[in-house]
Formats: structure tokens, sequence, C-alpha cells
């Protein structure tokens, strides 16, 4: 089974608040479909033709991420795994060498939770399909892998060539992309002169400026209904970054099995339905968003920990069985839709 659109759920009630209480023509919008999911852009401004210029750059941006570093169809990714499993180096980009760089310090930041080397446990759980049956993985395949786990520190950098010490290293930036795509937005943006802007790459969402003077306003999806958890602004610079289990799973015997794999058991993680992070304006802010979300869900009951990690103060998590939990400072700008009995912490 597949959670169809659950992630864009969260996009869908932003854009219904996009308009609201201000003048229509000046919010410039536009969509797409990449890195499996949808994407949307939005501009305020006065000009319709730069606004219009603006976002025709950022999505041929977002095409060019998709295809350089799609983990199974063919990409500069794929070239680089089919090297690291024959054993040979590879001649990386410069932009590629510096994301591995980026994950391996963003992999020692969160004690080794956030690993995008393990693509080859991804594939063996069927989610690099964009139709995945509802199995586990060949037993045998899997024992075989968790005997000599891949580590993104396996990986060796050296004068742009990408070696690893690991055969079974896969990487895959399923849990990175999206986040790099926002810092990328947010520069081609304001390359253009482009002050105020909504990026959403599948529920990752990054503000610039304001709209109309107001902070945009962002959703957080529920993890188990159609509708928003809660509501809350979006200042200038800021990302949100959400990891849960609604997103790519399956069910199997009453299991639900989701995306978003333990590294240190290679399997999917149980006991937190959704993870969301907010990060300040800061460099690659849009990366952290994405990446912190990790370590943080697969934490468990752990997830402030991992959080203060990456000096994260606003963070929200609903555990397994439903509970609501929230930092002091996020619970502060939340409107939920509902009441709630949200358990706050430091």
């Amino acid at each position: 089974m597949r959670a169809v659109g659950a992630a864009f759920a969260l996009l869908l009630c932003c854009g219904a608040w996009l308009f609201a209480g201000c003048d229509r023509e000046r919010v410039f919008q536009r969509e797409g479909y990449v890195f499996g999911t949808r994407v949307d852009v939005s501009v305020y401004a006065d000009d319709p033709k730069l606004a219009d210029a603006a976002i025709a750059d950022v999505l041929r941006e977002f095409d060019r991420l998709h295809n350089a570093y799609h983990a199974w169809k063919p990409s500069e990714l794929t070239a680089l795994n089919e090297a690291l499993a024959s054993g040979q180096s590879f001649e990386a980009s410069p932009e590629l060498a510096e994301m591995l760089r980026d994950a391996q310090r963003l992999f020692e930041i969160g004690a080794g939770l956030f690993d995008p080397s393990v693509g080859a446990a991804v594939e063996l759980w069927g989610f690099h399909s964009d139709a995945f049956e509802p199995a586990r993985p060949d037993p045998e395949a899997l024992a075989a892998l968790k005997a000599a786990p891949p580590r993104v520190n396996d990986v060796v950098i050296e004068n742009g060539r990408v070696s690893s010490r690991n055969p079974a290293v896969k990487i895959d930036l399923g849990g990175y992309a999206k986040g790099y795509a926002l810092d990328r937005a947010a520069a081609l943006l304001k390359g253009r002169g482009i002050q105020n802007a909504l990026i959403n790459v599948g529920g990752n969402i990054m503000a610039l400026g304001s709209k109309g003077g107001q902070p945009w306003r962002v959703g957080i999806q529920h993890p188990r209904q159609s509708g928003v958890l809660a509501t809350m602004p979006l200042y200038d610079g800021e990302a949100i970054g959400t990891s849960g289990d609604y997103q790519r799973y399956f069910e199997l015997d009453g299991v639900r099995y989701a995306h978003l794999l333990d590294p240190r058991t290679l399997e999917p993680s149980h006991g937190t339905q959704a993870l969301t992070v907010l990060v300040g304006n800061r460099p690659r802010g849009g990366v952290l968003s994405d990446v912190a979300s990790k370590p943080a869900y697969l934490a468990g009951e752990g997830w402030r920990e991992q959080t203060r990690h990456f000096g994260i103060e606003h963070a929200l998590r609903v555990a397994g069985d439903g509970r609501v939990e929230v930092t002091r400072a996020l619970r502060a700008r939340l409107a939920f839709s509902e009441p709630v009995k949200a358990s706050v912490v430091d």
C-alpha cells in the first residue's frame, strides 16, 4: 500500500491560505513533480514577468537535481553506486563531492542516525520503486548486508574521486536532496531579485520574506488524518521539515513499514508517526530541515537529544501511540486545528 499524496497535504493546506486576505494577482504560483513528490513555488511580487521567470528557473533547477541524483534511474548517483559496488573509484562532480562531504559531517552530528549510504537496504525493502509491493526483504540478503553494514564514513573523497572501503555502500540522497533543493531555490530566487516567496518540496518548506507584510503560514500534516495537525507562521529564511511513516510505506500483517530505515538495524523504524523540525535563518537551512528530522524520528523517545545535536529548539513529535510532544519554543507558535493534549518539553 502506498500513501499517495500524504506529504502533499501540507502543501495543499498552505495553498488554500496563500491568497486569503490579499490580492490574488500579486501571488504567482506554479507546481511540478520531482523527487517522487509534488513541488510548489509561490512568489509574492508585482511583476508577473519577473515572477514567472524566477519560478521557471527554480523548476528547471529541480529537474536538474532530480535527473542528476536519482537513486535508481540512470543518473550520476547511480553511476557512482555502480563504481563503488565494483570496487572502483568514481570522478564525481564538484557538487556531488561536496554533498557527500556534507553528509559525512551530518552523519557525525547525528551520531550515525543520518546515513545516506544505506541505499542497498532501501532497495531490499522495495522502496527504490515508484510503485512498491508489500513484502519483507529476502532474509539472507538482508542478513548479508547487516554482516558488513554500510556507513557513509566508509566513503573516501580525494581530489574529486570517490571510493569506498565497503562495497555495500550505496548512496541514496532521498533524505538530503529535498532540503538541498530548497537552498538552491532560495539562492536562485534571490539572484533574480525575488524577496518574498514560499518554496515547498514535498512538505519541506522554506519561506523568503513575507506575504504582503504578513508571515507566510504553513501547516503540519496530521500523520493519521487527511487534514493538518497544526498551523504556524514561517518567517524570512526559516525552513520546516517532517519525517513521517505516512508518506512512503506499506502494511503487512497489520504492521506498517515506512521507507525511513534505521542505519543500526537496516529495518524500518517504529515508535514515531511523525517528527517535525523548524530551522531558523541560517546557512544550509534547507538541508538541515530535511536531514535533522531523520535522526530525531529514528531516535524514538530520545528525539529531543537528537534535535539538540543539531541546535534545533523548535520541534514536534507524534509518537507511535499518537501522543504529541512539542518543544516549548515551537508550542508558542502553534495553533492546533483541534484540541490536543500536547506534552511540552524543554
